[in-house]
């Protein structure tokens, strides 16, 4: 059932692929073009250079980290001899001084080498990485999309109506898209589309159809924030003098609603954006849970609770490059949203 109606409406499942590459190229090429307009080149070289340093620094710190908590990856599996659990210690190099692991571990991430996991036997972090983090990928990719597509209109619309009741509505569902917990939007949704009317899957991510329900609970949340630093700051804007004086030379309500109050409206936006990237591309564990997505989510809280060394830390360098990564792409729209605004 729900494939047929998921086919009416949406019949090129291919189209959910290219709408994804065609975003990811769309940014890649504004981002470029920016650089090279604005002559950011010497800025992004210097980011890059520091974004260097950070991300040692966050490694160095994850890994004293973990071998400062009490405990071992193998004190969990308490049927193992310990015979085996000192020839697991001796494989794994957890014999070793820690001066010896940490330059084992460093040399593996310049080399692309992270290791292989303590609990997934035999298995690669790189490969763990590389299964997993396409899938919160694109959940990421899609649940920003539907962020800011129903965040920023909302707010500006809500500003606009200022004080009527269509403003109430807005931060009305704004304000309970920030205070629900995803679990429960998650379940609602679960009930009402997949057993109630039957049209969606409740789980997995086998097809686009399998995609809209937990890109919906990913996302809602994120655009009702979106929504609401949106309409804050576009009050602030409508109050300012350019904005009569934008009236006052004869432009339309439209041009200036979008044209200057929205663009002089992004920058509390583009503030927030920086870590949203960063922790809505690397996986959402809730959603993830909930609708058995096989992406990183899962990795991010078991790989700590099992002590897994190896991963833990090859996440945490993923986590790491997508936020620096999120945050200087922000800081070069800063200047497109705000002309005023020049990076040195």
């Amino acid at each position: 059932m729900s494939t047929l109606v998921f086919s009416f409406f949406w019949p090129d499942t291919m189209a959910f692929e290219v709408l994804m590459w065609t975003t990811i190229a769309t940014v890649c090429a504004g981002l470029l073009f920016v650089i090279v307009k604005k002559h950011l080149l010497p800025y992004v070289f210097r980011r890059l250079g520091e974004a260097g340093f950070t991300l040692f620094f966050i490694l160095t710190t994850v890994f004293i980290l973990l071998r400062a908590i009490p405990g071992g990856p193998f004190d969990a599996d308490k049927k193992l001899p310990p015979e085996v659990i000192a020839n697991l210690e001796k494989k794994y190099g957890m014999n070793d001084t820690l001066w010896a692991q940490y330059y084992k571990h460093m040399k593996g991430v310049l080399t692309g080498d992270l290791g292989e996991s303590y609990k997934y036997v035999s298995r690669p972090v790189a490969g763990i990485i590389k299964d997993s983090f396409p899938v919160s990928l694109k959940l990421g990719i899609y649940s920003l999309i539907v962020a800011y597509l129903i965040g920023i209109p909302l707010g500006v619309f809500a500003a606009s109506k200022h004080n009527t009741k269509w403003d109430t509505i807005s931060m009305f569902f704004a304000m309970g898209g920030v205070t629900l917990p995803s679990f429960l939007i998650a379940a609602l949704l679960i009930l009402f589309f997949s057993f109630k009317l039957e049209l969606l899957p409740p789980g997995l991510w086998e097809g686009p159809e399998y995609y809209i329900l937990p890109v919906i609970t990913l996302g809602l949340r994120p655009a009702a924030m979106i929504a609401r630093l949106t309409r804050s700051s576009a009050l602030d804007v409508i109050k300012n003098d350019f904005i009569r004086t934008a009236y006052a030379k004869g432009l339309g309500y439209q041009v200036v609603l979008f044209k200057h109050v929205l663009r002089n409206s992004l920058i509390p936006v583009l503030t927030y954006s920086g870590p949203l990237i960063a922790d809505v591309l690397t996986g959402a564990f809730i959603v993830e849970h909930i609708f058995a997505i096989p992406g990183m989510g899962k990795h991010f809280v078991m790989s700590v609770q099992n002590r897994d060394y190896p991963l833990v830390m090859g996440l945490a360098m993923v986590y790491s490059i997508v936020l620096v990564a999120s945050n200087l792409l922000v800081d070069v729209f800063y200047s497109v949203a705000d002309p005023r605004i020049r990076l040195a």
